[in-house]
C-alpha cells in the first residue's frame, strides 16, 4: 500500500452517510493525513459541480462529476462527454409517457421540467431543491452531461426506448442517473490517470452504489464500503466498515496509509 498516489472516493453513502449532512470528524481527518502524505484525492460522484461539497482543511485535486461525464481540475477540464441532444429529446418524452419529470444537468446548473416526491428527494442527498426551469426548452438544446429523474426498475426499459446513446447508471432504489453510454466512472478514472501519468495499481477508490462498480474496476485497490451493494462488494478487491462506522479511516490506519 505504501505506492498508492491517488484515491477516488465516491461521496453518498461513501465519505457522508446517507443519514447524515456532513463528513464526520474520523473519516475527515483521513482525508487530511492522506493529503499531507502526499495521495492525490479526488471526488468521484453522480452530482454536479455545483454540488460538490467543500470539507475545511481539504482541497481535493481532481473531480469526476456527473458520474465521470465532466472531470476537470484547478487548471481547467481534463474529459468531457454530453448525451446527443437526439437522445435527449427521446428520454424526456419517454419520461412524459410514463409520467416522470426530468433534470437536466448542463455544466452550470441543473434544470427540471416538473417535480415528484421521488426527484425530490434525490435532489436532497445533495442538500438541494428541484428548479422547475421556464427555460427548460432551451435548456434541452444546451450541452447536457446527465440526465436525473425518479424511477424504479421496472421502469428502465420504457425511459430507455429509442434510446441509443445513453444508459442508466443508479445508487439509489428510487431514482436514476443517465449518463452517455461510452461514459462513467471508470472511463474518468482512466482519463485521470492518464492526465497525472500515475499507473493503475498505484491508485484505489472507495465506493458503495452500483455507479461505482466501473470505478472499482478502472483502479488497483477497488474498496467497497460494509453498507455497499452486494453488487459492488461482489467485484470489489476488499471490503471496509460501514460508512457511519468510519470505514475508511480504518482501513487508512490499518493498511498504514495514513
Amino acid at each position: 500500500m505504501k505506492d498508492i498516489k491517488i484515491i477516488f472516493f465516491d461521496i453518498d453513502g461513501t465519505l457522508i452517510a446517507m443519514d447524515k449532512d456532513t463528513i464526520s470528524d474520523k473519516t475527515l481527518e483521513a482525508l487530511k493525513r492522506l493529503q499531507a502524505n502526499g495521495i492525490k484525492l479526488c471526488l468521484a460522484t453522480g452530482r454536479g459541480p455545483m454540488l460538490v461539497p467543500h470539507f475545511d482543511g481539504v482541497e481535493f485535486d481532481a473531480f469526476l462529476t456527473y458520474n465521470g461525464s465532466y472531470c476537470y481540475d484547478h487548471e481547467g477540464t481534463l474529459y468531457r462527454n454530453c448525451i446527443p441532444s437526439k437522445d435527449i429529446e427521446t428520454i424526456v418524452n419517454n419520461a412524459v409517457k410514463i409520467g416522470r419529470p426530468v433534470a437536466l444537468a448542463t455544466k452550470d446548473r441543473m434544470a427540471a421540467n416538473g417535480k415528484d416526491q421521488d426527484l425530490i428527494d434525490y435532489y436532497a442527498f445533495g442538500n438541494a431543491e428541484v428548479e422547475v426551469a421556464k427555460d427548460f426548452e432551451e435548456v434541452k438544446k444546451e450541452t447536457v452531461y446527465q440526465v436525473l429523474m425518479g424511477a424504479r426498475k421496472e421502469e428502465y426499459q420504457d425511459i430507455l426506448k429509442g434510446v441509443q446513446a445513453a444508459e442508466i447508471t443508479a445508487w439509489w432504489n428510487r431514482a436514476v442517473d443517465i449518463i452517455p453510454i461510452n461514459a462513467g466512472k471508470g472511463i474518468g478514472i482512466e482519463k485521470v490517470l492518464k492526465y497525472y501519468g500515475i499507473e493503475k495499481s498505484q491508485s484505489m477508490a472507495f465506493g458503495d452504489g452500483n455507479n461505482d462498480i466501473e470505478m472499482l474496476k478502472a483502479v488497483g485497490n477497488g474498496i467497497a464500503m460494509g453498507n455497499a451493494s452486494d453488487d459492488l462488494k461482489a467485484v470489489a478487491d476488499e471490503i471496509c466498515g460501514d460508512v457511519s462506522e468510519d470505514g475508511i479511516y480504518q482501513y487508512c490506519l490499518e493498511n498504514e496509509l495514513i
